[in-house]
């Protein structure tokens, strides 16, 4: 099997949804990097295209005639508290786009899609893409659910859809674990309230991540699904110690009972064997490394 190679992006027409979020901003910037045309859902007069807005869609697609496309924008926060948003946007919002993309005269080499390791739900060990999916929450069932809708699509359009585990990195809102942690170290507080540290999480990095979008992007879209992980798992306790090494500080760890999940499961890591077998050996990484890049980051710059 034929591996990816980044140049085999250049000068092509990609399309980005959710382009100005967290791993859009990355994503990007690599595929720019690459040699890549890059356009997201601004129409040409700097107004956003909703993806729920089936025209203008179809008129901003028509215009971008892109030949490979990162679709990204969803509703990403599990605690969002809007579950129709989460629906609407996540499944309704990616089938107006693939209404679109197999309406253009020459259709895309590629379509990666974003779903999520949260599909899998409580499942606890080492987990690869056949892992059964038992989703919990509202965010996690719009996953699935775009999957299956996305299926309709295989015969029309090169699919390829991507479930990352956890990942972080600079510019990842402080509502997330592991940016709160950082930022509770940055601001030298004295206190932090987690939940059950003794856990441990498949952690990756997104600059990682998007390598990995981008070698997957390279190649045709043949209707696979891919973990996107770094098969290491890391718990709270360690991330919090690697922090205190960073920064040279110390902070009390206090367990909020709010924050503690029922059934929460000790060990999850995701199996990442099929992307390697796909495009080739992964980026180093080392989560340390990923820490200390987001403690010296000016998160305002």
């Amino acid at each position: 099997m034929s591996v990816a190679s980044r140049s085999d992006l250049a000068g092509t027409r990609v399309l980005v949804t959710g382009a100005t979020g967290f791993t859009g901003r990355h994503v990007v910037a690599q595929l720019r990097d690459a040699g890549c045309k890059v356009y997201d859902l601004r129409a040409e007069d700097g107004t956003q295209t909703n993806l729920l807005d089936r025209a203008a869609l179809k008129a901003r697609l028509a215009a971008v005639a892109p030949q490979r496309v990162v679709h990204l924008a969803a509703i990403s926060f599990v605690a969002h508290g809007d579950a129709e948003e989460i629906y609407k946007v996540n499944i309704v919002g990616t089938r107006n786009l693939l209404e679109a993309l197999a309406e253009l005269p020459v259709p895309p080499d590629n379509v990666l899609l974003a779903s999520s390791a949260n599909v899998y739900g409580n499942a606890s060990g080492t987990l690869d893409e056949s892992a059964p999916l038992a989703p919990q929450n509202d965010y996690a069932v719009s996953k699935m659910a775009m999957e299956a809708m996305a299926s309709l699509w295989s015969g029309k359009l090169p699919l390829t859809i991507v479930r990352p585990f956890n990942y972080t990195g600079v510019g990842q809102d402080e509502k997330f674990l592991i940016p709160k942690i950082v930022s509770h170290f940055r601001r030298g507080a004295s206190v932090i309230e987690l939940g059950n540290t003794d856990v441990s999480r498949d952690f990756y990095d997104v600059r990682c991540v998007a390598a990995a979008y981008l070698g997957l992007l390279a190649l045709p879209g043949v209707g696979e699904i891919y973990n996107i992980s770094s098969g290491e798992e890391y718990s709270l306790h360690a991330v919090v110690d690697m922090m205190r090494s960073i920064s040279g500080r110390d902070i009390t760890v206090r367990v909020n009972p709010d924050f503690v999940r029922a059934n929460e499961i000790k060990s999850l890591r995701g199996n990442n064997g099929k992307l390697r077998q796909r495009i080739g050996e992964l980026p180093d990484f080392d989560l340390a490394q990923t820490l200390r890049w987001m403690y010296e980051t000016d998160p305002t710059a």
